[in-house]
């Protein structure tokens, strides 16, 4: 009995008692930190698939809208080339100067009062001349043979040169 007196007393005692206590808040503290580092571990595991999940996702859109972009530079290449050939065209830019020198001319009808009876006259002037140069053996050969656009413009320049430089040796 003497060895459980002695172990009752050091049970017994103030100072055991808050050893044992502190001992247990330790434990308890301890075991209660492993189970919240087990919960964050969860909670981490949880947000990395969901921060994975999310960068799949925003790399797929970013995939689509790169070839999206790559399709629309690649349309846009193709509309400017399309364009360009458009412009190129033959006859384009002899319209596009017809369109201004009639924007030049409407304007000048309003700004100056004695332009338009002296641009009357040149005009049927240049009317004759031309139907002149229409008239006759070569033209009707040339518009029954087809030839290119360019071919025909150059014909159609040289046969108004001489006819202008003829009407010019009468005068």
């Amino acid at each position: 009995m003497d060895g459980t007196s002695w172990l009752t007393e050091i049970i017994s005692s103030p100072f055991a008692k808050g050893l044992s206590l502190g001992i247990f808040f330790c434990f308890f503290i301890y075991f209660r930190g492993i189970l919240r580092r087990y919960e964050l571990k969860k909670e981490i595991d949880r947000l990395r698939t969901h921060l994975h999940t999310k960068l799949e996702i925003d790399a797929g859109e970013n995939e689509r809208r790169k070839a999206e972009m790559d399709r629309l530079k690649q349309e846009k290449n193709n509309l400017q080339i399309t364009i360009q050939a458009l412009n190129h065209k033959p006859g384009r830019k002899e319209i596009r100067q017809y369109f201004i020198y009639q924007t030049a001319l409407d304007i000048m009808f309003e700004k100056a009062p004695g332009f338009a009876p002296a641009w009357q006259i040149t005009l049927k002037e240049a009317e004759g001349l031309f139907e002149k140069s229409e008239r006759g053996v070569v033209p009707l050969l040339k518009r029954l043979m087809p030839s290119s656009p360019d071919k025909q413009a150059e014909e159609y320049e040289k046969i108004s040169r001489i006819s202008i430089e003829d009407s010019s040796k009468i005068n």
